[in-house]
């Protein structure tokens, strides 16, 4: 299994998500991973949004959806931003004093120039590396998170399918890790 997996337990996910939040405090680093578990947009995406994308600086409040433009199939997204999200950016926005143009992902000298993925992928391998036993975690494993726990939790597999762009079911499966899932509990199960 060397490909990008999703975070499967629990616990460790909860840690994992922890770690920027209490364990080494940077709520920056908190709310780019928060982002990436809930909306389950590609890194490149995340890192690309500006304040304005997420916050109505006219009327002092959050957007209740992100429409974006995805960079890898140019298609337009619409993601509902839910309660985890929102407070985390709001937390997040109150440290910084933002203004719209601002990314909401960058150094905190240099706001209008967003992190690079190279610094997204060290944030998230220092918070996987300090939690869980799991090690092919990268950036795309939040995505992958997102989709698995989803489909744990009884999502229909169509949606995600259509939530991911992919044409078939096997291909959600293999790609949420469902697929070894499914093969590892052959292994377990198997009594002599």
């Amino acid at each position: 299994m060397g490909t990008t997996q999703p975070i499967r337990d629990k616990d460790e996910l909860k840690n994992f998500i922890a770690y920027y939040e209490v364990a080494h405090p940077n709520i920056r680093n908190y709310t780019m991973i928060i982002l990436g578990l809930y909306t389950a947009l590609r890194i490149s995406d995340v890192l690309n949004l500006k304040w304005k994308d997420v916050y109505y600086f006219e009327k002092d409040c959050f957007l209740d959806h992100l429409l974006i433009h995805e960079q890898k199939t140019g298609k337009v997204n619409e993601i509902a931003l839910n309660s985890h999200v929102i407070k985390a950016l709001d937390y997040y926005r109150k440290t910084r004093k933002p203004d719209a143009e601002d990314y909401i992902f960058s150094k905190p000298t240099t706001p209008a120039h967003p992190l690079c993925r190279s610094q997204a992928y060290r944030i998230v391998r220092r918070a996987a590396d300090e939690t869980l036993c799991e090690t092919h975690v990268s950036c795309h494993s939040l995505r992958k998170t997102f989709g698995y726990h989803a489909w744990k939790q009884g999502i229909s597999p169509v949606l995600l399918m259509d939530l991911y762009n992919h044409s078939s079911f096997y291909i959600t499966k293999r790609y949420l890790g469902i697929s070894q899932d499914e093969r590892d509990s052959i292994f377990h199960t198997i009594n002599f």
